[in-house]
């Protein structure tokens, strides 16, 4: 499905384009779900959405969403909240036929809801990546095809070094403890999947136990297929086959200065995910 998380603001406010290229309100593919879930899109629903993903879905609330029971006032926001994404996940098996839906929103906060309306059915799978590299990353410039004029994020989000590592530690944690929780995680490193990606790919599929084997190829290579998925990476929108390997070059490009700062920063949480 994409990132849902985004789904309210980017596609159904700003209009942005889904992934097979046409804009989102126009693609028949999600006018079809939007009509089974909501009888339609709407301004006002996806407003609500937001409204409500405020009040719930933060990190800051993280704390109160670990806890076995919620209090009154939070259960009934999430409730609501949760609600929203249950009635889109359902009509999205139902039009696309599949047995399982992958929200690719890595928002710990929103795993940290979903788990009070979906308890172990939901899965969560973990990825995780060098902090370092994800710092380097995150501080590069990279335009978003699929903004339009009205869109509020012309470019992918940009984060100092700094920032990037509080960032890291904070998702990871949270992940982390959602697991403790009893949330089914599985997870994954970056590092492995760029080595073995069938391999890995093929751990994730039992993880959700989806039947069959996957079409593995020979080699690392990828052929992308038309997609609808929700905003994204930009390579989906601008590739049709890649090759999969592991992108480097934060160890000669990533500043000293840099590197020292993210791994003062990260030195608990890296060294307990095994970097």
């Amino acid at each position: 499905m994409g990132e849902v998380v985004h789904l309210w603001q980017r596609m159904v406010i700003d209009g942005e384009a889904c992934g097979c290229g046409e804009p989102f309100l126009s693609c028949k593919f999600w006018q079809a779900v939007g009509c089974e879930a909501f009888g339609g899109w709407s301004p006002g629903r996806a407003a609500e959405a937001l409204q409500l993903k405020e009040s719930v879905d933060r990190l800051r609330f993280l704390p109160r969403l670990l806890s076995r029971e919620l209090p009154a006032e939070l259960a009934s926001r999430v409730e609501r909240y949760t609600g929203l994404y249950d009635r889109l996940y359902s009509a999205t098996a139902r039009v696309s036929g599949s047995d399982v839906v992958v929200d690719g929103s890595k928002h710990a906060s929103l795993a940290g809801c979903l788990r009070h309306r979906y308890g172990e059915d939901l899965r969560v799978v973990h990825v995780v990546r060098d902090p370092r590299a994800v710092a380097y990353s995150w501080g590069k410039q990279s335009p978003r095809p699929m903004a339009t004029v009205a869109s509020k994020e012309h470019e992918m989000a940009r984060y100092s070094p700094g920032r990037a590592a509080v960032q890291w530690n904070a998702e990871n944690v949270a992940l982390i403890a959602l697991a403790r929780r009893g949330v089914p995680t599985l997870r994954v490193k970056y590092e492995d999947f760029a080595t073995q990606p069938w391999e890995t790919l093929a751990q994730i599929s039992k993880f959700a136990d989806l039947p069959g084997d996957l079409p593995m190829g020979p080699d690392r290579s990828a052929a992308l297929s038309p997609t609808h998925a929700v905003s994204g990476h930009p390579q989906l929108w601008t590739m049709d086959h890649l090759t999969i390997r592991e992108d480097t070059s934060w160890q000669t490009d990533l500043r000293y200065r840099d590197r020292t700062l993210v791994s003062l920063i990260t030195a608990p949480t890296r060294r307990r995910l095994g970097y």
